[in-house]
């Protein structure tokens, strides 16, 4: 494999294992700080030194950039605030593992949509990667029971992260009809606007919470740190040698790093969300099979 390939592959590693880390630690975090807050501290501190790191970088033209200020407004609230509010409400009513499993259904609904509003080619292929997908993650939602579809439904912790990939989808959509801005540049402004709306909500009902003990703001300073710099940094970074279909593929290990970490952590567990959980990457590693060809092809 060549050595650019092995940088980037490795840089995908690493982006992916933090927002991993965004799953397990949030659920830590959300227990002491309501989701609202954690948002806006989570972006409140990433916002420097994502500003700096993309004026060392990208080097860009600020005021060309702000020019586009509708479509960093609508990436905002989709991506930044829409959906980590929807994530950290959901892990404050479900486990990490759980909420993965069913966010490992975002690229096969991705792949739907783009199809649909873009004019992207699915094919055969894809079609039934997608309905596979969406197979497992019936299982995980049920627990394995399809009959409870019609009895209890699901919970609040799945219900809320059905609607935080359905944001993220519409956020890549967004993403890939706007304009063409330096990724980390538009990160930082999208982070600015995200506290920026926050701020005063957050003040106007009493102010943000903050964690109550050690690990809760550790785990509060590792999201803000980790998930929200230095995976974009190292996600930015693999997309220079990898097309953005190829990387993709690696959000699947998200859900394998959590799985990992329940397993090893003797957290609860059941054989539906495993059998959920393979079903649903099979189905959408069969949808970007063409992104599996490209790095295969790169070795």
């Amino acid at each position: 494999m060549q050595r650019h390939s092995i940088i980037a592959i490795g840089s995908l590693l690493g982006a992916t294992l933090f927002w991993a880390g965004n799953y397990v630690l949030g659920a830590i975090a959300v227990a002491q700080v309501d989701p609202l807050s954690l948002v806006l501290l989570r972006w409140l501190i990433a916002l420097v030194p994502l500003a700096l790191i993309a004026q060392i970088v990208e080097r860009p033209d600020w005021r060309k950039v702000l020019r586009t200020w509708p479509w960093l407004i609508a990436s905002s609230m989709l991506g930044l605030l829409g959906y980590n509010l929807l994530l950290y409400a959901a892990l404050a009513h479900t486990t990490p593992f759980n909420a993965s499993l069913i966010n490992a259904f975002n690229p096969a609904l991705i792949a739907v949509a783009a199809a649909v509003l873009l004019r992207e080619r699915l094919g055969r292929r894809g079609v039934i990667g997608v309905l596979l997908a969406l197979i497992g993650v019936l299982i995980v939602l049920t627990d394995g029971d399809v009959a409870r579809l019609l009895g209890d439904g699901f919970g609040p912790g799945e219900l809320l992260m059905l609607g935080a990939i359905v944001v993220w989808s519409t956020y890549t959509i967004v993403g890939r009809m706007g304009p063409k801005v330096p990724p980390i540049t538009a990160t930082a402004i999208q982070a600015a606007i995200t506290v920026a709306v926050l701020a005063p909500i957050s003040i106007a009902t009493g102010g943000p919470t903050l964690p109550d003990s050690q690990v809760g703001l550790w785990s509060l300073l590792f999201i803000a740190v980790f998930p929200s710099v230095l995976s974009y940094l190292l996600w930015n970074r693999a997309l220079v040698t990898l097309p953005a279909s190829a990387a993709g593929v690696f959000m699947n290990l998200i859900t394998v790093y959590i799985a990992i970490f329940t397993i090893i952590s003797g957290q609860q567990y059941s054989a539906a969300q495993l059998i959920g959980g393979v079903v649903v990457i099979s189905g959408v590693v069969l949808t970007n099979a063409g992104a599996l060809k490209f790095l295969r092809r790169a070795r």
